[in-house]
């Protein structure tokens, strides 16, 4: 199998997948020449089970000859492909860059009430919010993060995406982070709103930039 593969994992607040962030992602990040999949996590369940099954999906893809593996995720999603990507149990579920639209962040501040709720309950401890925010999470060691976000997403507040940027250049941690003025929550590949669509071509030149696609791939999106 090629040597480098992304693995997708969609939104839905932690009840459902979307499925426009799903499949269509995959194909787009496959026609850059790297391997990718989805993986429709575990909903409607608490917390640590979603980060437990996504680390078992990494060391799965890692057993099957892949040397990098990425995640992709968007907005719950987006919060389970950090919380893996900053909690790895050993060298099998270590991940080397994650790309990250819309995501869910801090389960203290600005939270997403049907993420929150269903991951870590309804009256959660300050310990148990606290260590399932990613910004609480960021070390040194964190991988790099492309993040992408739009001012006036209304249900996920763009705050989670400023909060986790803020971490990361804490810790020097490499990152990108954009935020575009306009745009409803959830637009995934974003194909059908122009001023958005271009975070794809943006997060290939990250991905040329640390060497995961060649240079004469930067401008597909």
């Amino acid at each position: 199998m090629n040597t480098s593969h992304f693995i997708v994992l969609p939104g839905g607040g932690y009840a459902v997948h979307g499925v426009h962030e799903a499949e269509p992602v995959a194909g787009w990040i496959r026609s850059l020449g790297i391997e990718a999949s989805v993986f429709r996590y575990p909903v409607q369940t608490r917390h640590p089970e979603v980060l437990q099954a996504v680390r078992g999906e990494i060391r799965r893809i890692r057993s099957l000859g892949a040397e990098r593996v990425g995640l992709v995720g968007f907005s719950a999603g987006g919060h389970a492909a950090g919380m893996a990507a900053l909690c790895p149990e050993d060298d099998s579920t270590r991940v080397d860059t994650v790309i990250l639209g819309y995501p869910v962040v801090s389960m203290e501040l600005y939270r997403h009430p049907g993420s929150s709720r269903r991951l870590i309950g309804a009256d959660p401890s300050p310990e148990l919010s606290a260590t399932t925010s990613l910004n609480r999470l960021v070390t040194k060691d964190a991988p790099p993060f492309f993040i992408w976000h739009t001012a006036d997403d209304e249900s996920v507040a763009v705050q989670h995406s400023y909060l986790l940027g803020c971490a990361l250049a804490t810790h020097s941690v490499p990152h990108e982070l954009h935020v575009f003025q306009h745009g409803p929550h959830g637009l995934g590949l974003a194909l059908d709103d122009s001023g958005v669509s271009v975070w794809t071509g943006l997060a290939v030149e990250w991905l040329r930039q640390h060497r995961w696609i060649p240079y004469s791939t930067a401008l597909q999106s």
